[in-house]
C-alpha cells in the first residue's frame, strides 16, 4: 500500500533529523537479504548505536537537501536503498556492515558520508578497517598507565627487596637461636 503524503513528509523530516545527527552514514543496497539476514543486521547495528532505515532514493535527496548534506549529490539510485546511519562512531556502520557482507556477501556498499563529505565505497570500506573509538580510547589509556606502572614497579621492586633482606635476616636470627 502507498503512502500518503503525510507519511512521506513525516518520513522526511525524520530523515532529515538523522543526517543533521550523524557522524558518518552507509549507503547500500541490501537487495537479496532474507528478512531474518535484515533483521540479524538490524540488530549488530543497533546494539552498536548505528540506526538502520530502508528508505527510497527520492525521499532521502529530498531530505539532504535541508541538511549539512544538501552538497552530497545522492544519485539516481534504481536498487533497493538503505541507509545505517552512525549517531554515535564513525567507523561502527561501516565495520559492522563490511563484516556482515563478507559473510553473507550483501549487502552492496553504494557509497558513504564522512564529516559532511560523500566517500566512496572503497574508502568505507578503508574505514571499517579503522580501529573503533572505543579500541583507540584503551589503547590511548594503555599508553598513558605503562610509564605509570613502570613506575609502580620500579618502586615496589625497592619495597621487595627490603622486604626479601629483612626476612633473611631474620632467617639468621632464627638459625644462631635455634
Amino acid at each position: 500500500m502507498p503512502k500518503t503524503r503525510k507519511q512521506k513528509e513525516e518520513l522526511v523530516q525524520k530523515l532529515k533529523e538523522d543526517f543533521n545527527n550523524l557522524k558518518a552514514a552507509v549507503f547500500t543496497n541490501y537487495q537479496g537479504l532474507t528478512v531474518g539476514e535484515l533483521d540479524e543486521l538490524r540488530e549488530l547495528l543497533r546494539k552498536e548505536g548505528v540506526k538502520y532505515s530502508v528508505v527510497k532514493t527520492n525521499l532521502a535527496r529530498i531530505a539532504a537537501k535541508d541538511t549539512e548534506l544538501k552538497n552530497i549529490e545522492i544519485p539516481d539510485i534504481k536498487k533497493p536503498l538503505a541507509i545505517a546511519f552512525g549517531l554515535q562512531d564513525e567507523v561502527a556502520a561501516a565495520k559492522i556492515i563490511s563484516k556482515f557482507a563478507k559473510e553473507h556477501k550483501k549487502p552492496e556498499v553504494l557509497f558513504g558520508v564522512l564529516e559532511g563529505r560523500a566517500i566512496s565505497a572503497q574508502e568505507v570500506a578503508s574505514l571499517a578497517k579503522l580501529p573503533s573509538r572505543d579500541e583507540l580510547l584503551a589503547k590511548f589509556v594503555g599508553t598513558i598507565k605503562a610509564p605509570i606502572s613502570g613506575f609502580v614497579n620500579v618502586l615496589a621492586g625497592n619495597i621487595r627487596g627490603l622486604i626479601n633482606v629483612l626476612n633473611s635476616l631474620k632467617e639468621q636470627k632464627d638459625k644462631q637461636a635455634s
